[in-house]
């Protein structure tokens, strides 16, 4: 567990479902999308974000957007995240910003739990450090000097996704085989979109919460157990 991770939303489109089930319901309506916005009653939109989710016509789901700060996360999880490209990011610049002190890092769990390994673990970023603060001292640029520093560091990032792209990443990162950081973070982000939008999000997660793992001979063999969410 990263103990030092924090995840806000700080911002998602107003009112999302009923945004979405415009958007949607506009390709069939004579009406306008601001007059089916104010005047769809919520049987009607649940009934709109049926047929699209169902049907796999997802495409009006990119017309809601969530921003999130996380901080506390390593740079091994950031490098992750990157690689989710129908996003928008903004990290923390190890160019711009010089530690004048040992940066924090991310211990893994399997470190952690052995004294040994811990020790060893701890000096070798102790000794990266120390290299680092004496390449900064000798006049090296930071964004040179930042090169011997470890997947380790902690750093903040802001992300912006749509919600097809969210339920993609939810898909990929909740599920148990995905690394221990990034399968923390998806959850947590996956609580603070489920009270926004519940109808669209009720199914979100590994793909086991809708039905077989795809994984085959990967699988974890442990499907999900929907009671545990509600």
């Amino acid at each position: 567990m990263n103990t030092s991770l924090s995840v806000t939303l700080l911002n998602h489109t107003a009112d999302p479902e009923r945004a979405i089930a415009t958007a949607a319901r506009l390709c069939y309506a004579p009406l306008g999308a601001a007059e089916l916005m104010e005047s769809m009653t919520e049987e009607q939109v649940n009934k709109v974000l049926a047929t699209i989710m169902k049907s796999g016509h997802h495409s009006a789901l990119e017309h809601a957007s969530y921003t999130f700060a996380i901080d506390g996360v390593s740079r091994a999880l950031t490098h992750q995240l990157v690689r989710h490209r129908l996003a928008s990011f903004n990290q923390q610049s190890q160019r711009y910003v010089t530690y004048s002190a040992k940066p924090e890092i991310v211990t893994p769990p399997s470190v952690e739990t052995n004294a040994e390994l811990k020790s060893v673990f701890d000096a070798a970023i102790e000794n990266t450090y120390q290299t680092y603060a004496a390449l900064v001292e000798a006049g090296i640029p930071a964004e040179d000097a930042r090169y011997v520093l470890p997947n380790a560091c902690i750093s903040k990032i802001v992300v912006t996704m749509n919600i097809r792209e969210l339920l993609h990443f939810f898909s990929l990162r909740c599920c148990r085989r995905a690394q221990w950081e990034i399968q923390e973070l998806g959850n947590r982000m996956l609580e603070l979109c489920v009270p926004t939008a519940p109808y669209i999000f009720m199914d979100a997660g590994a793909p086991c919460v809708r039905g077989a793992c795809p994984e085959g001979k990967m699988t974890c063999g442990d499907p999900f157990d929907k009671a545990v969410r509600a």
